[in-house]
């Protein structure tokens, strides 16, 4: 007894001490979360003077909210010290109310805060972001010239259509700096009248613009770099599609392997003739998708010689055998349906879907199909095969059910007699009750002889 008074006791008291330390955690989030707030009012404050009102909404509407539940978190505290007594379940449940309430209240705050962050950062850089835009402005406009003694340079070896993608680059470019310049003085003039909404997005308009100008102007210099490439690979390309040709015209012939090699040479004899305006990546990337497809053909040919196909007679054997299966495992099942049971049921409906599969996977009936491809044939192999072994189970649990289902002790168990059964001769009562339990509902038989 003494033990057990003793556990009690332990208990007792580290329940106590959690209670208290629940209680110095609310005390402490609640202080917490009191002067989050206050910070992050000051916070707005500065915001709204940087963004504007409705760039701030949010975070606005937030301190709202995290307002009125506190109001609540700080009601609970009172009610903790109050003059009334408080049960421990009360004060706990009050407690843990006000840990999760300050909780939630320090995550909105962080979360609305750290998504104006960058926008604030960005505000008080703005007199740095337009000078730097104006620097490169300048920087990138002598750069213009020599983007379009590029061009033309590119014209002259390469086509219209390689050239598409580049050609009116330097243009481009200089509208957007002669619209970073422009929104740089709009965000500068709107920032003095106080206007720092429109400010700000003057001011992400003109960073934007001018980073999308060097964009342009990098591109051209990295066209002609990636042009020379692409001719010097595609030089490479052409070799080895050759190679492959002559390699692949030993190898055992399908009609795959003849159709690759006929779209690759087609790619070769398509290239232009020296001296030709050209488009390096289209017809780069012509020969690489041709060789790609002889490589992947040949393989599958090869493949193909290691696992010879079986003939069309025998997959046309094997169609016929699991559709006969099929057939007879039905025609079993049902004329006996008042004896199968769900193992030969469920093993016929899965030989039906395998069989349809094989129609849907041949795009027509497989036992009208006067002809199956190389292509199929393995794979309709199989499936007519999955079609007997399903057909066959099913047949085999379907007379494992019906042998079970019959009288044990001969055909004379149905009534009768010996010589009279209720067909009036010797088995012709057994086959009548036979036919009737494997073709009709058992039950309301049975209560129509009892009645």
């Amino acid at each position: 007894m003494a033990g057990f008074w003793g556990k009690r006791k332990r208990e007792q008291e580290e329940l106590e001490a959690q209670d208290a330390d629940l209680a110095r955690r609310a005390r402490t989030a609640l202080v917490g979360a009191d002067e989050r707030i206050r910070v992050t009012t000051d916070e707005l404050v500065f915001a709204e003077a940087e963004l504007g009102v409705d760039a701030t909404k949010e975070l606005r509407e937030a301190l709202d909210a995290v307002r009125t539940h506190l109001g609540e978190a700080f009601h609970l505290h009172q009610l903790n010290h109050d003059e009334i007594p408080d049960t421990p379940e009360e004060l706990r449940t009050r407690n843990a109310r006000i840990v999760q309430l300050c909780e939630w209240a320090e995550d909105l705050l962080d979360d609305r805060t750290e998504a104006l962050a960058a926008s604030i950062e960005r505000a008080r850089r703005a007199p740095e972001i337009i000078a730097k835009v104006r620097e490169d402005a300048v920087r990138l406009r002598t750069r213009i010239p020599q983007a379009r003694e590029t061009v033309q340079r590119l014209a002259a070896r390469y086509s219209a259509e390689a050239l598409a993608q580049v050609e009116a680059n330097p243009a481009e470019a200089e509208q957007l700096l002669g619209f970073a310049e422009h929104s740089a003085g709009i965000a500068e003039r709107r920032r003095e009248a106080g206007q720092r909404e429109q400010a700000n997005l003057a001011l992400e308009a003109c960073a934007e613009a001018a980073r999308r100008a060097a964009t342009l102007i990098d591109a051209v210099e990295t066209f002609e770099v990636e042009a020379l490439r692409a001719e010097s690979t595609l030089a490479a390309i052409v070799e080895d599609s050759r190679e492959d040709i002559a390699v692949a015209l030993r190898e055992p012939h399908t009609p795959a392997v003849s159709a690759a090699i006929g779209d690759l040479q087609a790619a070769l004899a398509s290239l232009p003739a020296a001296g030709v305006n050209t488009d390096p990546f289209a017809l780069l990337s012509r020969l690489r998708t041709a060789n790609a497809a002889l490589d992947e053909a040949i393989a599958k040919a090869r493949e193909r010689a290691a696992r010879p196909l079986p003939p069309l007679e025998h997959v046309r054997h094997a169609i016929d055998d699991g559709d006969r299966q099929l057939a007879v495992a039905k025609d079993v099942i049902a004329g006996h349906r008042g004896w199968i049971g769900a193992d030969a049921r469920t093993r016929l409906a899965e030989a039906e879907r395998v069989r349809i599969d094989l129609d849907r996977y041949l795009g027509t009936s497989a036992s009208a199909a006067t002809d199956i491809d190389e292509d199929h044939r393995e794979q309709a192999m199989a499936m007519a095969r999955r079609v007997a072994f399903l057909a066959g189970e099913a047949l085999q649990l379907a007379q494992r059910d019906i042998d079970s289902s019959r009288p044990q002790g001969g055909p004379d168990q149905w009534g009768g007699g010996p010589q009279q059964g209720w067909g009036g001769g010797r088995r012709g009562g057994s086959d009548l009750m036979g036919g009737i339990l494997g073709g009709l509902v058992i039950g309301s038989i049975l209560d129509g002889f009892i009645d």
